[in-house]
């Protein structure tokens, strides 16, 4: 969950905290780029790039996931979240060191298509892999995923912790941190029984 279903919790709630310090970044850049300030309703634009891009990189995302998961497996489709994720963090984490709010919005485009990938691909996992008696309780867990998401991104935009003008960029590249995570414990997890009899004719992998 940490590296599926908690991403997609994550972004969509840790956008509201820097939203006053992003606008007065693009603001800070139009004006270096172009000698003038950019309208309010120019600011309101790229703000609303930057945030429904996600949406559009969520679609994106979920287009392939069922493809990959019968294509390389349950497991490896997982660890392939993680290469968008770590792509977002890159392109959000250095837009201020680079003077560049397009590289936000790529960013964002980016962790959709992470939270497109995960979200479709964690539930088939965890339910796959799950006894038939506790198959209902495991796969609610990507629930609880989303909603710890959630939670730690509000936690995480707090002005005491990373919801203040200069740390804003580590608030934005903090998905990293569950992408490494699951990139170093996930391979020691089992492939899906269903994908190995069914798709892979390895019933005894699947035994």
């Amino acid at each position: 969950g940490i590296g599926g279903a908690f991403q997609y919790g994550l972004q969509v709630s840790i956008i509201n905290s820097p939203a006053e310090y992003i606008k007065s970044f693009i603001r800070e850049t139009w004006l270096k780029r172009y000698g003038s300030s950019p309208s309010e309703e120019m600011i309101t634009l790229m703000w609303s790039f930057v945030v429904s891009v996600y949406s559009i990189g969520g679609l994106l995302g979920s287009l392939p996931a069922g493809y990959l998961s019968v294509r390389f497996g349950r497991k490896k489709a997982m660890l392939f979240v993680n290469i968008p994720a770590l792509l977002s963090a890159a392109l959000m984490g250095l837009s201020r060191l680079c003077g560049s709010f397009e590289m936000i919005i790529a960013g964002r485009l980016f962790s959709g298509v992470c939270g497109g990938l995960a979200l479709n691909i964690h539930f088939m996992y965890a339910g796959e892999c799950a006894p038939r008696n506790l198959r209902g309780l495991i796969t609610i867990t990507a629930s609880t995923a989303i909603a710890l998401g959630k939670f730690v991104g509000f936690a995480l935009g707090l002005r005491e912790v990373l919801g203040v003008d200069a740390l804003w960029p580590i608030l934005m590249a903090f998905n990293a941190l569950p992408a490494l995570v699951q990139l170093l414990t996930l391979p020691f997890f089992p492939e899906s029984p269903r994908y190995l009899l069914i798709d892979k004719k390895d019933k005894e992998g699947c035994i």
